[in-house]
């Protein structure tokens, strides 16, 4: 055999493979689209049998609501009962009907179309592992294989079109060197060039770039999940599904525009499109809200984002942080509670591609120059800040300081020094759900840290006048977005008073404590017997728990005090924790943990002013606060925790309170302090400026102790 005999045959060979690995390119990074199609098209399929449900529902009589002088009657003589049995119905066939001319029959119908028009965009998905059923494990089924080909896909498209290109090109010269008569009639340089190609192809299919992709691709190839195994993964990263199922509804799903923009100026929302946000450092999507959340940080620079509890403002400071480094930016610094730096380099290291550096506890000098050095993320604590040891002429790009409502008062030390970290800074992002809590000054204050000249321009003037004059002066740097206003697929909240009465124990136990003028001692007495038959408390908590045991739910409880906790814990089987404000960062992280993973029901014990902040508890159903808490934004926070984006079920919210006690005075605080909080802070604002809400925390408690012991002639 001659040797163009051999390169021919080799060189058909080569293709041949060379052929097969495009495909298998091609296969690969086309399969995210592949899926997403699938998915569509499942997603509308569920939702149609949602709207079906609903028009099967609705009484034809519903349609009176709409237009006048329906021929209603004679439709349901004819045996249309729903709303569905019309709009299945055909002009002819309602035409036909005894009593309902053609005329009638069009405005039937035109009425109806609306009507199904209507309920088809109010009609969105939500999954539910409770109601798990084949039309919605199929959607989930095809949700984890998106998610999947997302994170194996979505950073190799740029090289995967690439190699795809330099395949084509080195297919076209190199087809040549199998025919020993187009290589004949070939110049020497063409004949070489087909050869060289011949041979990087050779190369490529034996090289490791290619074994990788291989790899991929096998990788894409796994299993269906079983129905358990799937719903399971859906539990314990909803969020990532939810965000899925949100682009799959598209335009149909979509908020209103000017709340997940926060109501801000036509001149700020112009400026805030036009600015470029680069998320090819991130590993997740992002909500639109949040997308434009990030793009307002980088657009004013320095910010606060006061979005509501469980809207994913750690998300957003990690994509502005992400945009700023792919841009060729280092020096990024998060500041925020000791309890929460486990979460925060948790967060970065899956949620994008930057490298976090925990500058705290032991070896945090060490730290520090590791992160000076490599880049990245820099996470510390308000405590640890001011010993914090950084060069002088060192300038941070990017500072993030996470419940910032923790810093409004600027004569401690903490707030002094991320003052004092936020003016050396380029840029700065405050975040907190509770900017506002008490008066407009704090909330100037946090203000103040990052543009002083709009601080010197608000005043209790403004919160006199109105909200709006409020938002007006304050939005070139406030950002406030509310749960129900951009995660429409957030399960509902359902929160019960659950009001009880002293028995003969936990009555003496209350009237000691007020004898004594001992507010803490009111407050817990209700549990002070520490026996369902002597707390009437803890008879209806364990209720609460029964039955959320019947149902498979997980139960949080949240109390202030560690004892009503341990109250808890000796009645209560399948318990975690408690979680209490001596546990050190990386223990509230594995019980949550630990609380997460356990299937089915279980327990979840926590301090209220521990457990509220920092930690995500997505798994939890039920939500039992023992006791009524002195600020709003404490059981907020509690509940935020549970009831967030990520969560699956609806979310049951139980306030244990005891009638003519000390509970009923604690609670007419919490609804005028609410009160205020909604006005001012729920559309970017603050509260108004009011003589019980300047009253300082002493003189409220004693005013309570004094009503109660007049009350009781004590």
């Amino acid at each position: 055999m001659s040797d163009s005999s051999k390169v021919g045959r080799h060189a058909r060979a080569v293709l041949a493979a060379a052929e097969a690995f495009r495909a298998e390119v091609a296969e690969v990074r086309g399969e995210p689209d592949r899926l997403r199609a699938l998915a569509t098209a499942r997603y509308q399929a569920v939702r149609d049998g949602l709207v079906a449900e609903r028009l099967g529902a609705m009484p034809v009589d519903r349609l009176r609501d709409t237009r006048a002088n329906l021929r209603l009657s004679s439709l349901k003589e004819a045996g249309y009962r729903t709303v569905a049995d019309v709009a299945r119905a055909g002009l002819d066939q309602l035409d036909g009907v005894p009593g309902v001319g053609r005329q009638s029959a069009e405005q039937i119908l035109e009425v109806v179309r609306a009507v199904v028009d209507g309920v088809v965009r109010d009609t969105s998905v939500r999954l539910n592992p409770d109601r798990a059923d084949h039309a919605q494990t199929e959607l989930v089924q095809l949700l984890s294989k998106l998610r999947r080909a997302n994170q194996l896909v979505g950073p190799l498209r740029e090289p995967l079109t690439d190699v795809l290109g330099r395949v084509d090109a080195d297919v076209r010269a190199a087809s040549r060197a199998w025919s020993r008569l187009r290589m004949f009639f070939s110049t020497g340089r063409t004949r070489r060039a087909a050869l060289d190609s011949l041979d990087r192809l050779e190369a490529l299919l034996a090289g490791r770039d290619a074994t990788a992709l291989r790899a991929v691709g096998a990788q894409l190839r796994v299993p269906d999940l079983d129905a358990r195994a799937l719903w399971r993964d859906y539990e314990l990263d909803a969020a990532a599904y939810t965000t899925l199922l949100a682009d799959l509804a598209g335009r149909d799903a979509a908020p209103d525009r000017s709340a997940a923009k926060g109501f801000v100026p036509a001149d700020i929302e112009h400026e805030v499109d036009a600015t470029t946000l680069d998320t090819s450092l991130l590993k997740v999507s992002l909500r639109g809200y949040q997308v434009f959340g990030a793009k307002f940080a980088l657009a004013r620079r320095r910010v606060i984002i006061g979005d509501e509890m469980g809207l994913g403002k750690t998300i957003e400071a990690i994509a502005v942080m992400a945009s700023l480094t792919a841009g060729g930016r280092t020096g990024f610094l998060v500041v925020c509670p000791a309890s929460v730096v486990v979460n925060w380099v948790n967060e970065i290291a899956r949620h994008s591609d930057l490298v976090p550096h925990r500058l705290h506890g032991a070896g945090r000098d060490s730290a520090v120059g590791e992160w000076l050095a490599r880049g990245g993320v820099g996470v510390t604590t308000f405590g640890t800040l001011p010993k914090l040891v950084l060069p002088k002429k060192f300038r941070p790009t990017l500072v993030v300081v996470d419940e910032a409502h923790y810093v409004k008062n600027p004569d401690t030390q903490r707030s002094q020094a991320v003052n004092a970290l936020v003016q050396r800074a380029e840029r700065a992002i405050l975040l907190t759900g509770t900017p506002m809590e008490n008066r407009v000054e704090e909330f100037r204050n946090l203000v103040a840290y990052l543009q002083p000249s709009v601080a010197a321009r608000t005043g209790a003037t403004d919160a006199v006048v109105g909200a709006k004059a409020f938002r007006r002066v304050v939005a070139p740097v406030y950002l406030r977005r509310n749960q129900e206003d951009v995660l429409g697929e957030l399960p509902e909240l359902l929160e019960v008073e659950d009001w009880v009465e002293f028995g003969k124990q936990d009555r003496g136990a209350y009237l000691d404590a007020v004898r004594a003028g001992n507010l803490m001692a009111m407050r817990r007495a209700a549990f002070t017997p520490r026996t369902p038959t002597g707390s009437a408390k803890l008879e209806r908590l364990l209720e609460i728990v029964e039955e959320s045991r019947d149902n498979g739910w997980k139960v949080v409880v949240f109390s202030y005090f560690h004892d009503v906790l341990d109250a808890v814990a000796d009645h209560v089987e399948d318990v975690v924790g408690p979680l209490t404000g001596a546990t050190s960062a990386q223990g509230r992280q594995q019980l949550v943990d630990a609380f997460t993973a356990r299937e089915g029901h279980a327990v979840l014990l926590a301090q209220i002013e521990a457990g509220g902040v920092g930690l995500n508890i997505q798994a939890a159903s039920v939500v039992i606060i023992a006791e009524p808490q002195w600020k709003p934004s404490t059981e907020d926070q509690a509940i935020a925790r549970c009831h967030r984006m990520g969560q699956v079920r609806k979310v049951h919210v139980h306030r244990l309170l005891v009638k003519d006690s000390v509970d009923a005075r604690v609670r007419e605080i919490r609804d005028h302090k609410t009160l205020l909080f909604d006005h001012y802070a729920r559309e970017s604002d603050t509260k108004h400026s009011h003589a019980s809400a300047l009253d300082s925390a002493v003189s409220v408690e004693q005013r309570v102790v004094l009503a109660e012991q007049q009350r009781l002639g004590l």
